[in-house]
């Protein structure tokens, strides 16, 4: 590495430690995080698509696979929105846009109404339509629709964990 990167390497070190950067799970305040990401029950989110988001987000949050003890809930409503494009001469599309949305909020477990955090996820992807192959495109659709969890429990996952990590009293 030549003597140009090396002190840039060095002043990029210097400029990221006198901004406050840490990292979210380092330290004492990090350990915070992961116990308090780990007191988080998932209220049951309806349909299949929530079911999904559900057994992700637990996967996430829980090293265990449920909750060591359950001192908060998180209510999710989510929802996806199917567009076509991609129009065809005869009126049918050729792709799919799928648009996640998901607001949740973080209670104390017995008291719903008073929220400690709320927040918005989204999220997007797509997939082409072929032609009388219905088995591949409901395997896509699955895929998607796992994706599409994946992306909404890791924003949901990073600003629960900020927010335990602000506040490691709760």
């Amino acid at each position: 590495m030549s003597l140009n990167r090396k002190s840039l390497a060095l002043c990029a070190l210097f400029a990221l430690s006198g901004c406050g950067f840490a990292p979210l799970y380092g330290g004492a305040r990090g350990q915070a995080a992961s116990a308090g990401l780990e007191s988080v029950y998932v209220q049951n989110i309806p349909e299949r698509t929530g079911q999904i988001l559900r057994e992700t987000l637990q996967q996430q949050l829980h090293t265990q696979g449920q909750p060591v003890t359950e001192h908060y809930t998180l209510s999710v409503s989510y929802s996806i929105m199917q567009t076509g494009e991609g129009v065809q001469a005869d009126s049918s599309t050729s792709r799919t846009r799928f648009n996640a949305h998901a607001a949740w909020s973080l209670s104390p477990i017995g008291h719903p109404s008073k929220t400690l955090i709320s927040g918005n996820a989204t999220a997007m992807d797509a997939l082409n339509i072929i032609d009388q192959q219905y088995f591949a495109a409901n395997l896509e659709t699955e895929t998607v629709n796992q994706q599409l969890a994946n992306e909404i429990s890791a924003q949901i996952t990073t600003q629960l964990a900020a927010w335990f990590r602000a506040h490691p009293e709760s």
